[in-house]
């Protein structure tokens, strides 16, 4: 009753005083007086409500309003709560009440521009409390936290949402907007009142005089909202966290400017200026940086659009943007290691990444993309000869890869709803981008590319493909009407013009070809040189080639010769070609097979992904449909099976299958037919079209063989690792294979994947649409337990009189037949005789007819009863090479197990080493000192000095016996085709081997095998100095340094003077020059090194202070000598703009070089380690050489920003900027860990070891980078750390840089960043 009766006496006050008519201070303070004495706060929430209700509408005079108005003013009614009072009350009867809307809004400009006394005011929570009551914000936004922060942006928005439907429904558009009618209680709420008489009709004319006047007010109002530096920076929070409800709001204003007429009655506000203010653009301006530090930081992020040469040396521009992508595509072709995830994948991730890093536009993006992947194939040209990839893998990258990335990346944009925001940016208030801007901006990007002819020039194998290309292009222009055919007709010689062809000729029809382009890019200006009107005379009319076949469909010998050496031009042709694989005659099918794996998959770039896939699906024949026989359906595609193996078993074959991420796949057609055929007993053959007979152990080994090559099969199980997440290498095994190839099962019921995961799906679904694993192969099971016994132990577990080991005494009877022969009661496993074998004519009978798979149970005890024979004398080495030769010859996949086994015996280091003497065992003499040379050479080239490898070393030539023997019996394989599917199965192990035994085994072998292959010199050369770093690890700081000195351009060596991409990774590695091999450019080394370094945790502590000490090195370099003291400036920016900003420039491009080392040495692990555990030591450890020399000014803010930029764009390769990828998951765990060590220390319960100055710059420049960069990460952080990053970074006056972080924190700090907003008036 008490409560009641203070109300009923403030009421009477009213009165009383209304009716005398007194003077409104009087009366607040009476009514203040009043309610002190009765001990009621002010501002008052009920007095709000009492004063409302009393003016609505029974005392709707002037008075009261003036009495109302004096309330506001002595802040005895809170502002806010009268407003979202009056909202309800008045605009519904705005239109038999337009004084009342007048006096409403004319408050509404008074008081809700002026925020701050309000939220610092009493009684806050509970005044935000009773909006909510009053509107019912929480539920008509649904917004999960109803915080006092909250609650003001949702009133904000809601008072300028019901102005704006007002004005709406006061010009009759409102029924034109897609709900057809206002959320808001806005409706005309007021009686039918029939007007007659003149005084009535009179009010009638004012009222609707008043209401236009009130629709313009409202409307200029609104404009006001979204002008006001506060008010239209908390709109901004509502446009990012409620976006359903802002697309409607901004809709139903763009409406409102489009056609009201009331607005072109304002003298403030234009139809013009209102649109604008809708765009999102207006709040991208209005949100300029303007602390110091984002001042300084942003001279980094504006390096903007790729404007530099783009040559193979083009220093440290705005194109090394793109160094961590030149890195990638490099990494790329390394021959010895496939990848299980595709390459398309991969670099559309990177490029979103380093696209929204960077901050550039798309037309920048591609273009820097296409340079990258021209530098690419510029950078082997002429590649030497050896057992890697060469340019068709490179090829490869450019013209399919690349164009499938491009069409990924415009497919993510056409497919994303219309009114999605993007937040990936590098200012993630970006308005999205127009439909079709990034296919605008691909033609642009391409239109410009033809300016860079340095990096246009066709090698020679492409040059035909080129000119054709361009004359195709020419002919179109010309209007004359051919077809294919006739290119296969004539030379491009006897063409009347020199068509000029070039690589983006082909980009541009590998564009074309994908529906990236149309033709209408043949009138690009430059693209073609003039036109041609005649034809050269007497072609003939037609020639074997696709045209004919697609015409005739018979494959006759010239025909498939035909076909086999050029490329299909189109996916009906190699459509044609599989249905005949699949339904033709026997030699019909074999004819296929071989098409199929010819010039088609090499350099059939604009269908290769086909191709592939067509390969992968005969490689999995379905069980037909009338099959009955008791063995597998497969052994009856046997030679078509081994056609297609064998096609597809060479480094670029396998390499492209891996780029296109066919890797799982290819390992799950294979399964089955190395079970198949491995359990089969070689009693039949097949005669092949070429007359070659083949038996199920050679389809066996080539499937076995070319299996192996796609995981690391003769390392450890467990390799090096960082915590408990083993290295990206380590997992590639048969499990991890067929798990990453069922998951495209899973994904192939998923919506919204690009179209890249959509082909591997349909890929994995036609060939075995259930789920695979190893258990479904127990013979291959057995074999890789086994295998993985034998690296992990000493050999054991043979027992006498097993099947085993009867297998063992037939086998070394074979291999050792005339030792055998000699010896009548056979050769005992532990002692094979001693007498002297040799070649002999080949005796059949003592091959056994065993299944493939009993034969490899048998070999590792073989190879060791071998092994142990000679180690002990009583078999010589040749004997002991050639029965193993033998044994490999007998049957090839045995290759695999002996590499298994010396893998394994190297490692222990338990046998004795021998002597290469050149009597026993081959002697490396005659040109090991010129290899060890050559290597010094290579290493001193690269800026890499080990004293301790001098050449010419005196000491005889010795290695460990199982290594002399896996040499010695390499080196009795022919270097042909054939072998090398075998040898580069051996080769890296024997490298890898080499490389961990003490120098100088790797020069050795190198000697041995450049005797042998002596084309191959160059390529044994380079490998065998790569193996210095894995000896001495001093060697790879100081490889790591010269990575750094040659990108950054600091000293000039033979293989860097400008800096930049081309330093870094030159042309590859073994051009000739001068009759040696070229120098080596530190960053291909390093990129062929770092998967064989075991402690990769070294590697990035070193990475981390060999980016600090380059960046004073930069400083030292850029910035005049006189402004790198101690002197400090109040913005630091007194050191001058132009030599702040090179110098940015290059701490940048330091810190991107930094950032890729980390990811592609250790993957998403290392990364993890680095920001979880380095990154934090770093900063609480002392570094007395830098405060030695005074580096508190600009230094130690260089560092600090080094080290933002490095940590991000680590954080960023390995999780990605948004939640797409897997990875991704691990990101809250990791960057939450982090993001608190900065909190607790910006807290002060951390003590911290470096520079003050370079904490500072971290801190401000890796939230900046956040912010900017990678919003969708701060969405995952815990709000409350946050809130206390937010708090420590306005103690530093980074006020803006504090709002920016709450703004895109989620809506957890909302209402945090609003109240900061108000609070700074910002």
């Amino acid at each position: 009753m008490e409560v009641s009766g203070i109300w009923d006496s403030v009421v009477e006050l009213t009165k009383v005083a209304q009716q005398k008519g007194s003077d409104p201070l009087v009366w607040v303070i009476q009514l203040s007086s009043n309610l002190s004495s009765r001990g009621v706060s002010t501002p008052s929430v009920e007095l709000a409500n009492v004063l409302v209700s009393h003016i609505c509408w029974e005392n709707n005079v002037p008075i009261m309003w003036k009495f109302l108005e004096k309330a506001l003013m002595l802040n005895i009614v809170p502002p806010m709560l009268v407003l979202a009072l009056l909202s309800k009350r008045v605009i519904p009867s705005r239109c038999s009440q337009p004084v009342a809307y007048r006096l409403y809004m004319e408050l509404l400009k008074r008081h809700i521009f002026t925020l701050k006394s309000q939220i610092n005011g009493p009684n806050y929570q509970m005044i935000m409390k009773s909006i909510d009551s009053v509107l019912h914000l929480s539920g008509i936004f649904g917004l999960p936290v109803s915080e006092p922060g909250v609650i003001v942006v949702e009133f904000l928005f809601a008072i300028v949402w019901q102005l704006l439907d007002a004005s709406l429904d006061d010009e009759g558009l409102l029924n034109r907007t897609l709900e057809k009618k206002s959320r808001w209680e806005i409706e005309h709420q007021e009686m039918e009142i029939d007007y007659h008489g003149s005084y009535y009709e009179k009010r009638r004319e004012y009222n609707e005089i008043m209401q236009d006047a009130n629709t313009v007010m409202a409307i200029e109002i609104i404009g006001q909202f979204l002008q006001s530096k506060v008010t239209s920076r908390i709109l901004y929070l509502a446009r990012r966290h409620l976006p359903a409800h802002w697309t409607s709001f901004i809709q139903r204003l763009q409406l409102l400017a489009s056609n009201s007429l009331a607005i072109r009655n304002s003298k403030t506000l234009t139809p013009e200026a209102l649109m604008l203010l809708t765009s999102s653009s207006h709040f991208v301006l209005s949100r300029e940086y303007k602390t110091s530090s984002l001042q300084k930081f942003h001279a980094v992020m504006a390096s903007g659009s790729l404007v530099s040469s783009a040559g193979l040396c083009n220093g440290a521009s705005r194109s090394a943007l793109w160094l961590p992508l030149d890195l990638v595509l490099e990494d790329a072709m390394d021959g010895y290691q496939v990848d299980a995830t595709s390459a398309v994948e991969n670099i559309t991730g990177l490029i979103n990444t380093l696209q929204a890093i960077n901050g550039t536009s798309w037309h920048d993006t591609f273009l820097g993309l296409w340079i990258a992947a021209l530098r690419l194939v510029q950078r082997e040209r002429d590649p030497i000869e050896g057992p890697v990839p060469r340019l068709d893998t490179r090829l490869c990258m450019l013209l399919c890869i690349t164009t499938l990335v491009v069409a990924n990346l415009i497919e993510e944009e056409e497919t994303l709803p219309t009114n999605e925001v993007e937040c990936g940016s590098i200012n993630s208030w970006k308005e999205k981008e127009l439909p079709g801007s990034r296919r605008h901006d691909l033609v642009s990007s391409l239109q410009v590319l033809g300016d860079y002819q340095g990096l246009l020039t066709p090698p020679q194998s492409v040059v035909s493909a080129a000119n054709q290309a361009a004359a195709k292009a020419m002919l179109i222009l010309s209007g004359v009407s051919i077809g294919s055919a006739y290119f296969e007709c004539i030379s491009m010689k006897e063409m009347p013009i020199n068509f000029s062809g070039n690589m983006r000729h082909l980009i541009v029809e590998a564009c074309i070809a994908r529906n990236l382009l149309d033709t209408s890019a043949y009138s690009w200006p430059g693209y073609v040189n003039g036109r041609i009107n005649q034809l050269p005379l007497g072609v003939p009319t037609q020639v074997p080639g696709w045209s004919t076949f697609m015409l005739v469909a018979t494959l006759t010998p010239v025909v498939v010769n035909a076909l086999v050496s050029s490329p299909a031009s189109s996916l009906a042709e190699i459509e044609k070609v599989f249905a005949i694989a699949i339904n033709g005659s026997d030699d019909e099918k074999i004819s296929a097979a071989t098409i199929l794996c010819g010039a088609s998959l090499l350099r059939g770039w604009n269908i290769q992904e086909h191709t592939a896939h067509l390969i992968i699906r005969l490689l999995s024949p379905p069980v037909p449909a009338d099959y009955s026989g008791s063995d597998s359906h497969l052994i009856g595609y046997a030679p078509v099976l081994n056609v297609l193996i064998v096609g597809i078993a060479s480094v670029d074959c396998v390499q492209i299958f891996s780029l296109h991420g066919l890797v799982p796949q290819l390992a799950c057609s294979l399964m089955p037919i190395c079970e198949v055929f491995g359990s089969c007993v070689p009693n039949f053959s097949w005669t092949l079209t070429t007359g070659e007979e083949i038996s199920a152990h050679a389809v066996f080994s080539n499937a076995f063989t070319l299996l192996l090559k796609l995981w690391r099969f003769n390392h450890p199980p467990l390799e090096h690792g960082v915590g408990d997440v083993p290295t990206v290498a380590s997992r590639l095994t048969p499990e991890y294979l067929l798990s990453v190839r069922n998951s495209y099962l899973v994904s192939s019921v998923t919506a919204h994947q690009d179209r890249n995961k959509r082909r591997l799906s349909a890929v994995a679904t036609s060939s075995y649409p259930e789920p695979v694993f190893v258990d479904s192969f127990p013979k291959l099971k057995v074999w890789y337990r086994q295998h993985q016994a034998c690296i992990a132990s000493t050999l054991s577990g043979l027992v006498h009189g097993t099947p085993v080991h009867q297998i063992v005494d037939e086998l070394l009877n074979m291999m050792f037949k005339k030792i055998s022969r000699g010896n009548q009661s056979g050769t005992s496993v532990n002692s094979p005789s001693s007498s002297s074998s040799g070649p002999g004519n080949e005796d059949n009978s003592l091959r056994p007819k065993l299944p493939a798979w009993d034969i490899l149970e048998a070999v590792p005890f073989v190879v060791d009863a071998a092994l142990t024979a000679c180690a002990h004398g009583r078999l010589s080495p040749r004997e002991l090479a050639t029965g193993l030769k033998d044994l490999a010859d007998f049957l090839p996949a045995c290759l695999a197990t002996i590499v298994s086994y010396f893998s394994a015996e190297v490692t222990r280091g338990i046998w004795k080493p021998v002597f290469m003497n050149g009597t026993d065992w081959p002697s490396p003499a005659v040109n090991l000192s010129y290899v060890e040379e050559q290597i010094k050479k290579i290493l001193a080239a690269t800026g890499v000095d080990i004293p301790s490898l001098a050449a010419g070393t005196s000491s005889p030539a010795t290695l460990p016996l199982p290594l002399a023997a896996f040499v010695s019996v390499t080196i009795t394989y022919k270097i042909d085709r054939a072998s090398e599917r075998f040898l580069s199965l051996a080769g890296p192990t024997l490298e890898s081997l080499a490389a961990g035994c003490p120098w100088p085994c790797m020069p050795i072998v190198a000697s041995l095998w450049t005797q042998k292959a002596k084309r191959w010199s160059d390529f044994l050369v380079f490998s065998a100095s790569r193996t210095v770093f894995l000896q001495n690890s001093q060697s790879l700081v100081q490889l790591l340094k010269s990575c750094f000195t040659a990108t950054l351009g600091l000293n000039a060596t033979p293989t860097s003077s400008n800096g930049g991409v081309g330093a870094l990774l030159g042309h590859g590695f073994g051009s000739h020059f001068c009759g040696e091999i070229s120098p080596v450019a530190p960053g291909i080394l390093y990129l062929r090194v770092y998967r064989s370094i075991a402690d990769i945790v070294f590697m990035t502590e070193e990475i981390v202070t060999i980016l600090m000490h380059s960046v004073r090195e930069i400083a030292c370099s850029v910035l005049p000598k006189e402004r790198l003291g101690k002197s400090k400036t109040t913005n630091g920016m007194r050191y001058g703009q132009v030599s702040l900003a090179t110098a940015m420039t290059q701490v940048k491009l330091a810190a991107s070089l930094g950032a890729s080392l980390v990811w592609l040495t250790g993957g998403l692990c290392l990364v993890q380690s680095l920001i979880k555990e380095t990154l934090p030591s770093w900063f609480i450890s002392m570094h007395w050489s830098e405060q030695e020399q005074g580096s508190e000014g600009m230094v130690a803010m260089l560092g600090g920003y080094a080290l933002a930029y490095f940590a991000v764009l680590c954080g960023a390769f390995a999780w990605g900027v948004d939640s797409s990828s897997a990875a991704s998951k691990r990101r809250p765990k990791i960057l939450g860990t982090h993001m608190e060590f900065l909190a607790s220390a910006l807290d002060g319960k951390i003590s911290l070891g470096c520079d003050s100055a370079t904490w500072r710059a971290y801190v401000s420049g890796f939230v900046t980078l956040m912010v900017g960069c990678t919003p969708n990460w701060m969405l995952e952080m815990d709000v409350q750390v946050l809130k206390r990053l937010s708090n420590g970074l306005r103690k530093w006056n980074e006020e803006e840089l504090a709002i920016a972080l709450l703004e895109i924190g989620g809506v957890g700090t909302m209402g945090a960043a609003a109240e900061l907003i108000v609070e700074n008036e910002m």
